[in-house]
């Protein structure tokens, strides 16, 4: 058994999903994507432009894609899951693999979900801060801060891997004060996803979610915003609206997932697997060639 980790909208690339269309499962998965969607997701995957792959409104439905093309790859190895867990939009990957969402609906509410947060009008960005602790990062967001521009910690990736969220002038402000950072990085995002700026979008967010039907988990399932397993479904619907403005935290997600067995990472992304190492937790990659043949040697990691 292994614990099945979904990447999210941040690990979208030209090319993804190349090596998943060489399993017939993965290209009936993706080809079924594409229908559900009424849109050919998969060639803009392929081939991009760049500039239109990371635009919300695809970016989100193209990560998607490639995780459950991968999870078909897994399951038809016969490779189970004893946790689950995605990050940011992966969370819906999750309850799928889980089994609380049929393949359609877990489209359906991605869909929904990058629609949504690419109609809020307010414009931010995401810049990762690598180097700090997290209170750090808290302090400086704090003090950047400013009355209708505000800058939260939105994602706590891996320690020393901090990503904050906000008003660009925020963030601008954030970047002056942080002199004993080593590092600070502006994401390929459309917006501050995590943060209160996406407020606009939570009330039909949290419409097409509660009405959304949804079975019992098979498996306990990791929500970004409590980082622990959890198999109650009411308690996994409302994180999973909570999500849309909340903290997505990381860090916690990958240690409880490492206390009981190894990570999967399961899409077209290394980026998961890299955060996990930071953590010194135990994941593979699906989108490392070796990772199947590793599997079937027991090498869990």
């Amino acid at each position: 058994m292994l614990g099945f980790l979904f990447p999210g909208q941040g690990t979208v690339r030209v090319g993804m999903g190349a090596w998943l269309r060489r399993r017939a499962v993965a290209r009936e998965r993706l080809d079924l994507v594409d229908v559900l969607l009424a849109r050919p997701i998969s060639p803009l995957c392929a081939r991009g432009p760049m500039e239109r792959l990371v635009a919300t409104e695809h970016a989100q439905v193209a990560v998607t894609a490639c995780n459950l093309a991968a999870l078909a790859v897994l399951e038809e190895e016969g490779y189970e899951a004893a946790v689950v867990a995605g990050h940011s939009v992966g969370e819906l990957s999750a309850l799928h693999a889980a089994g609380v969402l049929d393949l359609a609906q877990t489209v359906r509410l991605v869909e929904t979900r990058s629609r949504l947060m690419a109609e809020v009008g307010v414009t931010g960005g995401m810049r990762a801060v690598m180097g700090l602790p997290v209170a750090r990062v808290e302090e400086l967001a704090e003090a950047a801060s400013a009355p209708g521009e505000p800058v939260v910690v939105g994602l706590e990736n891996a320690p020393g891997h901090v990503v904050v969220s906000g008003a660009l002038p925020a963030l601008d402000r954030l970047t002056e004060l942080a002199t004993d950072a080593s590092k600070i990085v502006p994401l390929r995002v459309g917006n501050a996803f995590h943060s209160p700026l996406m407020a606009a979008a939570v009330p039909g967010w949290a419409e097409a979610v509660r009405a959304a039907p949804m079975r019992e988990p098979r498996v306990p399932v990791v929500p970004n915003v409590t980082g622990e397993p959890t198999t109650d479904l009411g308690l996994l619907r409302e994180a999973l609206i909570a999500q849309l403005t909340g903290r997505v935290l990381w860090t916690r997600t990958v240690a409880a997932i490492e206390g009981s067995v190894p990570g999967v990472e399961v899409g077209d992304s290394k980026v998961l697997t890299g955060l996990s190492r930071r953590a010194e937790a135990r994941c593979l990659s699906m989108a490392d060639p070796t990772t199947l043949r590793r599997l079937a040697r027991g090498v869990a990691a």
